[in-house]
């Protein structure tokens, strides 16, 4: 009945959606302000786009039962660390270490702390650190991490855990049987905080994402890893390294034939290449390019088809050397003969002009062109030295390595389940400073991906798993659209302009129809689930998203360095961080600013009646969303009633 209830609303707003913003499009444009006019139409017409993407999400919403785990399976439980307290690591280790089904606790040091590996010895847990392969190359934060302990490890599956996730010992008797079904690679659980007080200030609890969300695109095999309290199984993680392998090799080397081809084509331009000995090393050379293209579509070796290109070019460029070699000792007999050689006396400055002078009139082999090709192919290793490892299970694209890597698993056939059931508790962030620092993190990293690897073109995966990862992606483009929420409503209370043509019946029944049932689905989707602090903040953090989506953009097209900042695990002090939210503490000035002169303007005939209602009432909304954040700068940590202190009961 849920299930029927869900679609029906779905339903519902899908056509009410549409129909209003058809209309808006179509009918309600004021043209003569299309300066506001067209962006809140886009963000409206985003919007419908977003809670159609909701409602395709929840459509197929899934719950699970778990099958018994099979006895006798090889599991590694890694809990990651890098500066986080060595009590708070050492307490979810031990924890680790309790779990019932068999299995072999890991803590994966990235901080190289002796007091943490004495402390690991000490209780019989497994420490690795980098090796030393690792030093003065690329360590891709988490993702590194983890792929440098895949390597030294042998466990059929894998338990990933942050440092602050306390495991339940059955964790893994309640995951472990999802894993019979052979194209199962990731079982994700939920992350549930037990420092969260029951208003959620910071809204660290997401009940419609580890929820209905999740659930939803479980039914559409599209659940995505985490980054903690999850599952994998090694043979996927392994393959799809592998395959990224071959693929990276792949891409190099095509890279390397199509500078190779450049290379000559400048060296045909030259007049040396008119030289016949020349020309027929450059056709050499391009033969065998051309037969490097060849054999890579032939599927020959990598190794085969780059060795053999490179010994034809290593030949030609012997060949060029010699050349050049004969020449210049023709030139030394040359001046020698002219009597400017050894033992004829000191050269008369008029005398150096003139042997300077014929030693640049001599036409030299372009021998700096083959050099160029002989560089580009030689920076091709199949080995990929540029790397510490060659092979990278987890993806390294992004800040985020959990939503890339399933996305990969996805698109090489996997599948993934999601499990709604509690199963580690942790820690949220207790201040501000470090809750913008967490979802500026995850933001960037969901844009980085997109940005490289955009779901909607990604070979391999079904259309509704394309767009199950871009609905996740959609949602943080949201920060530009809350800057038109917010500006349309000021514009109109001030200077009297509306973007539509007029605030007539035909827009009401369009677009109140729309919002109820919208709020309606919401509400039922979660199943009682309080979810009214997310939307909350989903428009209250509007400058995190801008910011991630235009430093992800930099770092993508012009290489910005981004950096990854560990979420601190403990508060970092009580200190009101006001200028955190100066940009939304701006907003909600003009607002209330907005409100006062809109009825002032009103009282005097300016603006019109139900234009100033209808803007008011924007204005309330949009202040009472905000608001939220004046509880999140007070917010001085979490601190049981029960106990009276701030330490945490776990």
């Amino acid at each position: 009945m849920h299930q029927f209830l869900l679609r029906l609303l779905v339903l519902l707003t899908v056509i009410f959606g549409v129909n209003y913003v058809a209309w808006r499009w179509l009918e309600s444009l004021n043209w003569s302000a299309w300066w506001i006019a067209v962006p809140l139409v886009l963000a409206e017409t985003y919007s419908l786009v977003d809670v159609c993407l909701f409602g395709l999400t929840v459509w197929r919403t899934r719950e699970r039962t778990p099958p018994p785990a099979a006895p006798g399976l090889g599991v590694d439980v890694f809990i990651t660390t890098y500066n986080e307290p060595i009590e708070m690591v050492l307490e979810t280790a031990l924890a680790a270490q309790r779990i019932r089904y068999p299995h072999r606790t890991w803590i994966l040091d990235d901080g190289s702390r002796t007091e943490l590996r004495e402390a690991a010895e000490q209780h019989g847990i497994g420490y690795l650190t980098r090796s030393a392969d690792w030093a003065d190359r690329p360590r891709h934060a988490k993702a590194g991490n983890l792929n440098n302990a895949l390597m030294a490890t042998d466990g059929e599956f894998m338990m990933i855990l942050d440092a602050d996730q306390i495991p339940k010992p059955e964790i893994l008797d309640r995951t472990l049987g999802y894993f019979n079904n052979r194209k199962v690679a990731l079982v994700q659980t939920p992350q549930w905080f037990v420092n969260v007080p029951e208003d959620d200030p910071l809204g660290s609890q997401a009940p419609l994402f580890y929820g209905p969300l999740q659930q939803g695109k479980d039914g559409w095999n599209a659940a995505f890893f985490c980054g903690s309290n999850a599952l994998l199984r090694r043979e996927a993680l392994m393959q799809l390294g592998l395959v990224g392998y071959v693929d990276e090799v792949e891409k190099n080397i095509r890279t390397a034939l199509k500078g190779s081809r450049s290379a000559i084509r400048r060296a045909r331009r030259s007049e040396q290449a008119r030289d016949p000995m020349v020309a027929q090393l450059l056709d050499e050379v391009e033969r065998a390019t051309a037969g490097a293209a060849a054999g890579l579509k032939e599927g020959r070796s990598y190794s085969e088809i780059t060795y053999t290109l490179r010994r034809t070019v290593d030949a030609a460029v012997q060949k060029l050397v010699a050349a050049d070699v004969h020449a210049l000792q023709a030139d030394l007999a040359e001046i020698e003969a002219m009597g400017l050689g050894p033992g004829s006396g000191s050269l008369s400055p008029e005398e150096v002009e003139i042997a300077v002078a014929g030693l640049s009139s001599r036409q030299w082999s372009p021998l700096g062109a083959l050099e160029s090709v002989q560089a580009v192919l030689e920076a091709i290793s199949i080995e990929r030295g540029e790397e510490a490892q060659p092979v990278m299970p987890l993806a390294t694209i992004s800040v985020t390595e959990d939503m890339a890597t399933s996305m990969r698993l996805h698109a090489m056939g996997w599948k993934s389940v999601y499990h709604h059931e509690i199963l580690a508790i942790g820690l949220a962030p207790e201040d501000l400073k470090t809750m913008l620092t967490q979802r500026l993190r995850w933001a960037q990293g969901t844009i980085q991906v997109l940005l490289r690897e955009n779901p909607l073109a990604k070979r391999g995966m079904k259309w509704t798993q394309r767009l199950m990862y871009f609905a996740t992606m959609w949602s943080y483009l949201s920060g530009f659209a809350a800057v038109v929420y917010i500006a349309a409503p000021i514009i109109y209370l001030i200077l009297g302009i509306l973007p539509v043509t007029s605030l007539s019946t035909d827009f009401f029944i369009r677009f109140i129809p729309f919002m109820v049932v919208n709020q309606i689905l919401f509400a039922v989707a979660g199943r009682g689930a309080k979810t009214w602090r997310g939307q909350q903040y989903s428009l209250a953090l509007f400058p995190t998203w801008i910011k991630a989506c235009t430093t992800a953009a930099r770092n993508v097209w012009f290489g910005r360095p981004l950096g990854f900042a560990v979420t601190p695990k403990v508060k970092e002090g009580n200190s009101r961080d006001w200028h955190l939210i100066r940009p939304q503490l701006v907003a909600m000035a003009l607002l209330a600013v907005a409100a006062v002169v809109g009825l002032a303007r009103l009282a005097v005939g300016l603006n019109e009646p139900l234009g100033t209602l209808v803007n008011v009432a924007w204005v309330v909304y949009d202040l009472v969303v905000l608001s939220v954040l004046f509880k999140a700068v007070r917010y001085d940590g979490y601190v049981p009633e029960e106990e009276g202190s701030q330490a945490v009961n776990r």
